[in-house]
Parts: structure tokens; sequence; C-alpha cells
């Protein structure tokens, strides 16, 4: 008798156990798409957010983690939501790209999104997928190493998210919808932000200056994301350094510098140690643009680093400005991309593929298509346009490319996505030949293997325009080779990639007039959209597909699709 009481009790106390793991590892989260009001630079709109808040809401995880999301949207227009950096193993039903793994959320109608973390560690966010709502529509994900696991860097004094974004004073519909209308340039942004707020350098912002308050000799982990639409970012704190300790959701080798780069897309988590003098100091960042012939926007944004004063006295003198690069400083840019270097220790290993199975080299261009009478605002009366392998990627429009693979829908997307540039030129020759500058369009998928070992070089062009690209890869993480300038040899190159512990990324720079090498296994199987993170250049058409198909075994194929999508 007292045996099954006994029996009966560590029942239930494994059933408490069992419950409070799954309370413990699954949250559930509520976005509402609303339009709300904000004032910035004097002048007052309304912009689409969620749950009211600019920046958005944190989302928190620990690794190996799922969450649930029930976005719903309120707004005037269609919506999507992405997961940037999470991998969602066979599960790209909740990836968010527009078109791509689902059609978008209607206003006044909801979705629940199912989000499953499994390698990611550290910062990553969300962010809008449809249009150019994510000028307005993003905030940062956190994941925490698991349960009883620790950093491999001395725990922090306290955390904080550095997001840096850009702000129009138009309504930023009315500046996509009239470039996407007119075929010329988007108008450049009024201001780069962070966290939201402009900073002391803008009219009519000083007041609402973000401000970190901080104590003496501490470490803190700033968790930096890019949000900005179009601009490729310097960041630098006055005489303080920063610890890079990790990149995109993985660990790096620490390396401590005075400024960083930090392209659309990516992450960084870094120290910075309070070691300084009592006092304020700017955090920084202004554009780094390569490219002569492209606008944009070249103010720059601050925020306050301000030691808490035991005297409780007002500090005399104004904050002091942080070196940044200047603006077309390439050098300075790749110098510290080039720094990064996975940590690859015994607690967090990696392993580079090293025998490749495929090869794809895609060209990554800005083009122009002609435009009747000359009428556009593009070059020469053109639309501008841009492409990958000479392919202007077109969106559907009756259904996404996910459910049109996983339910045989034809006439949706066509396979065979080219694995070597359909035209052979110099492609970072100077004065190409404008007949070059027109490409294909076509709704272009490349298909792969499941588990096929793949290397993948981006290579730039300088039609056009030649300038930097931030290329992400939804569905995985990849580690970046090699780099260079110039054109790719496929001979020599290759002698030079780093194969012992390259970073470990899901958004990587190319440079520009240059090339990037990345690797990755097909693992993760699905519809995964790869893409450059410049918001103009998705618009353009910089964009492809990549369906990884089915393994043999069960853990290796697609998960069904959830009851209810968002219809088109």
């Amino acid at each position: 008798m007292l045996s099954g009481k006994r029996n009966t009790a560590l029942q239930i106390l494994s059933l408490l156990l069992l419950f409070l793991h799954c309370q413990a590892s699954s949250h559930n989260y509520h976005f509402v798409v609303k339009e709300a009001t904000y004032t910035r630079l004097c002048s007052t709109k309304e912009i689409l957010t969620v749950n009211g808040k600019f920046p958005g809401p944190v989302l928190q995880a620990h690794k190996g983690d799922t969450i649930y999301v029930n976005v719903q949207n309120n707004g005037r227009y269609n919506i999507t939501v992405h997961w940037h950096g999470v991998k969602q193993p066979r599960y790209p039903w909740s990836d968010g790209p527009e078109y791509i793994t689902q059609c978008p959320i209607q206003p006044g109608h909801k979705f629940k999104q199912k989000i499953i973390f499994s390698e990611e560690e550290g910062t990553i966010w969300w962010h809008a997928h449809s249009d150019w709502s994510r000028a307005t529509v993003y905030g940062a994900i956190i994941v925490y190493p698991k349960r009883g696991a620790s950093y491999p860097f001395p725990q922090p004094h306290e955390e904080v998210p550095i997001i840096l974004g850009q702000w129009w004073k138009r309504d930023i519909m009315e500046v996509f919808e009239e470039f996407v209308r007119t075929g010329g340039e988007p108008n450049v942004s009024d201001a780069h932000t962070i966290n939201g707020q402009p900073g002391d350098l803008y009219p009519c912002s000083k007041s609402e200056t973000f401000k970190f308050f901080v104590d003496e000799n501490k470490a803190y982990l700033l968790r930096i994301i890019n949000a900005a639409m179009n601009s490729i970012l310097f960041f630098s704190i006055a005489n303080h350094s920063l610890t890079v300790v990790g990149a995109d959701g993985t660990y790096t080798k620490p390396v401590t510098r005075d400024y960083i780069t930090i392209s659309p897309g990516q992450t960084l988590d870094a120290l910075l140690l309070t070691n300084q003098q009592v006092g304020q100091y700017y955090m920084a960042a202004r554009a780094y643009s390569s490219s002569p012939a492209v606008a944009f926007d070249n103010t720059t944004t601050t925020a306050i680093v301000q030691y808490n004063n035991r005297n409780a006295t007002p500090f005399s003198s104004p904050p002091i400005l942080p070196y940044l690069p200047y603006y077309n400083d390439t050098n300075a840019a790749f110098n510290f991309f080039d720094s990064l270097r996975s940590l690859a220790n015994e607690d967090h290993p990696i392993d580079v593929p090293k025998n490749i199975t495929t090869r794809l080299i895609s060209t990554v261009s800005v083009n122009t298509f002609p435009c009747p009478n000359n009428s556009c605002e593009g070059p020469n009366g053109t639309r501008l346009a841009a492409s990958m392998n000479n392919i202007s990627f077109m969106d559907p429009t009756t259904t996404d490319i996910l459910e049109a693979y996983y339910y045989h829908i034809s006439g949706v997307f066509r396979e065979g996505f080219p694995d070597f540039p359909p035209l052979v030129y110099n492609f970072t020759g100077e004065d190409l030949p404008l007949i070059l500058q027109t490409p294909k369009r076509g709704t272009m998928v490349k298909v792969f293997d499941y588990g096929s070992i793949v290397e993948c070089v981006f290579q730039g062009t300088n039609l056009v325009a030649g300038i930097d690209h931030p290329m992400h890869l939804h569905g995985f993480s990849f580690y970046i080779v090699g780099r260079g300038f110039g054109n790719f040899d496929q001979d020599k190159d290759p002698l030079n990639y780093n194969l012992l512990d390259p970073p470990h990324r899901n958004t990587v720079t190319v440079p520009i007039s240059g090339w990037t090498a990345i690797r990755f296994k097909a693992n993760n199987p699905g519809v995964w959209f790869l893409h450059c993170h410049l918001e103009r250049h998705v618009t353009w058409g910089m964009n492809t597909v990549f369906i990884v198909k089915n393994g043999k075994h069960n853990k290796e194929k697609l998960l069904p699709a959830p009851q209810e999508m968002p219809p088109c």
C-alpha cells in the first residue's frame, strides 16, 4: 500500500516537474500591430508599431526554447513579422517574409507564430518583412544560455539593447510608394536613431536623447542591433573601447576595438568597461557608404553614457564625441569585419564544411530597366532595379512560395537559379557596357538536396553603382570563409580561406568591387529567403530563394503546415 502511494507521489512530482519545465521553456507573447503617434525632429506623425512601442518589445528566451507570438494586425496595411537569425528547424511556416513563406496578415486578422530556437545564443532580432514596414516595426530578441549554463565571458553587471535605426519625417509608406512608382532612388532618411531617438545633434531632440546610466568600473553587455533600412553604420563610444564577444546569435573570440562596423540585419554583443573618469560620454553612429554615386544619410546619431555621480552635482562640461571612421573608409569597415573569429573552443565547437558538394557563384548587382519615353527617375530615364546572377526577383502575388512548394502548386516559381553568372565580364571593371545593366525578371529558386555541403560566393559588380551588400540567408547561419577585392579567382582565392575559426553569421557584407565566400550544410528542409538587407535593394529584386528538400529520416523532413495560415 505504501509502495503504491509512493509511486503515485512520484508520478505527481514528475508531472509537476514536466509542467514547470514546459512553463519555463515555452512562452506566449502578444503583438498588436497598430498605428501610434510619435514626435521626432520637430514634427509629429503616425507610425506603425507593435503594442504602441518604438522600438518594439524585447523577446526573451533560453537556448532551445520554443515561444509563440500572437500577431494581431490592427494597422492599415498588410504585415508580416520575421524572426531574424532564428533558424526555425524544419518549420519555415513562421519565418515571415511576405509571399515567400506566408501570405501577409491582412488588417483585422491575426496569425499565431511558433518560434523554435535551436543553436542561437546571444542577440538576434525581429522585424516586419513586408514592404517598408520594418522602418518602425522591430525589436530585440535575447537568447540566454541554457538554464544552468553561463556566458563564456564574465557575467556583466547589466545588459542593454542598443538598436540603431533610421527615421523619415514623411510617412514611410509614402516614401516607399513614391520611389516604386517613379523608378528612382528613395528619399534618404532625415536621421539615424539609437533606441528610437536621434540624439543631441538634431533639432528638437536633445531632451529625449537616450541615456544609459552606469557605475564606475563595471562591465556592461551592449546588445547592438542594426535595424537601419539602408545604412551600414560605424558605432563608437567616446574614450571607451568595446570588446566584441558575440555576433548574430553566436559567440566570438573576444576582440577589443575603438569602433565597430555593423550592417543592416547584423547584431553584435559587446562588453563596455566603465573605467573612465566620472562624466558623460557620447555613443554615436554614422553611415559607412562607399559609393560616391549613391545618396545616403550623412547625419550622426548620439546617445549618452552617463556615469552615476555620487556627488549629485550636475556635470559642467558637455559629453565628448567619439572617433568614427570617415563615411567612405572601406579599409576601416572591413578591418573590423575581418577581425571577428568564431570562439571555437571545447564548450562552443564549430564544424566548418570541408567537402563541398554544391558550388554557387552569384553576382549581386544594381541594374536598370528601360522606361517608356525615358520617363522614370533612374539614370537616363530608366527604372532602377537589382539582381542576383542577372535575375531581378519578382514576388509571387497569388500565393507564397512555401505553400506552392508544399502543396505542389505550379506556376508560382521556377527552379533553376543559375550556379554561375550567365554573363561573364570584368565584374568590377570601370565603364562597363550599358547592355549589361538590364537583367531578366523572374521568380527563380535554387533547390538543394538535403545534406548538401554548400559554398556560395557573392560577387559584387560595378554595374550602375557598385556598393557594399549585406546578404542575409533565412533558416541558416553560415561560415564566412573568405573575402577579397576585385573578381573572385576560383583557383587562387580558396587557398587563402580561413577554415579554422571563421565567423559564424547570418548576414555577411560583400565589399564594394569585391567578393565574399560562405559555407553551410543544407540540413534545414524548407523554403528560405536569401536577400540583400539594404531595403531598397530588396524592393528592386536582389533576392532569391533556397529550397532544401526533405531527407530520408523523419527528423530530416519539413514539419506539417499549421492549421491556419494567412490567406492571400
